[in-house]
């Protein structure tokens, strides 16, 4: 299959769109919680984040979908704002229903080069995705909270997933039509894409740390899922769960490679450091 043709755009639009699962948050299995396990939902603090990105994510999808020329590209991208969309529908329902502390705030207006806000979002994704993978994995093993929630939230952690396959075969895919298409182009521009992404999670984690009164957001974060954490852990957790997960799709089709090898590069980098001193 050659990528940026018209089976590649045919397989991935089919894949994502007969993949869609069909569900009312309303009707999915919410437990009744104990007071330990409120306790815990209730003290991660990245719940406000959460919501605005998801509200934020509907918004610039459907946008940019109403752009699109094509009809079954625009039918997928339409499809994944409405899941976006849900996915901001579900965690108020959770909110509302748990007791969380989570203001919302109004949208930003959307910028002006919708093409490029998809873009941005699509990134943002493959970062919080492969990220989520681990945190995700990491909390369901150590029983953070009923399995019944986790399962809630699986079917957010496969949608996403399935985001991001379709989000880097459309990029390969549009940049291919655009007369982009050669692979060390498409690399080089996902690699600015990826700094701008890593930019602006870092900007998460200083408003994080400004609204827990000065403490490292993402220590933070880690912290509240499992006691002894470490970031090498959850870098080793991080690559295991996302090569479980993206074994689910066509092996033709691209996926997001960027993070992986260099979370690969960084597990290198401290594998050596500690070989390093073990020898002096």
């Amino acid at each position: 299959m050659k990528i940026g043709s018209e089976e590649h755009k045919q397989r991935f639009c089919d894949q994502f769109v007969a993949s869609h699962d069909r569900y009312d948050p309303e009707s999915l299995a919410w437990p009744d919680l104990d007071e330990v396990s409120l306790g815990r939902l209730r003290a991660i603090p990245f719940w406000p984040e959460v919501l605005y990105t998801e509200r934020r994510a509907g918004a610039i999808v459907s946008a940019y979908a109403a752009t699109i020329a094509d009809p079954l590209v625009r039918e997928a991208v339409l499809l994944q704002g409405f899941e976006e969309a849900r996915h901001a529908d579900l965690l108020q329902l959770m909110i509302r229903r748990y007791g969380l502390a989570a203001e919302e705030r109004p949208l930003e207006e959307l910028a002006p080069d919708l093409y490029r806000a998809f873009a941005d979002f699509g990134y943002g994704e493959c970062l919080d995705a492969f990220l989520g993978f681990g945190v995700f994995n990491i909390a369901r093993r150590a029983a953070f909270l009923p399995d019944a929630i986790f399962a809630i939230f699986d079917k957010l952690m496969h949608e996403e997933n399935r985001h991001i396959v379709f989000f880097v075969n459309w990029m390969a895919w549009e940049q291919t039509r655009r007369g982009r298409g050669m692979a060390w182009l498409r690399s080089a521009i996902a690699a600015r894409y990826y700094c701008r992404a890593i930019g602006r999670l870092i900007g998460t984690v200083r408003r994080g740390r400004a609204a827990n009164g000065g403490q490292d957001f993402a220590a933070t974060e880690a912290g509240v899922f499992l006691d002894g954490f470490s970031a090498r852990a959850l870098v080793e957790e991080c690559c295991a769960e996302y090569s479980r997960r993206m074994g689910m799709f066509d092996p033709d089709l691209l996926q997001p490679r960027f993070l992986p090898r260099l979370a690969g590069l960084m597990m290198a980098g401290l594998r050596l450091g500690v070989r390093a001193q073990g020898s002096r």
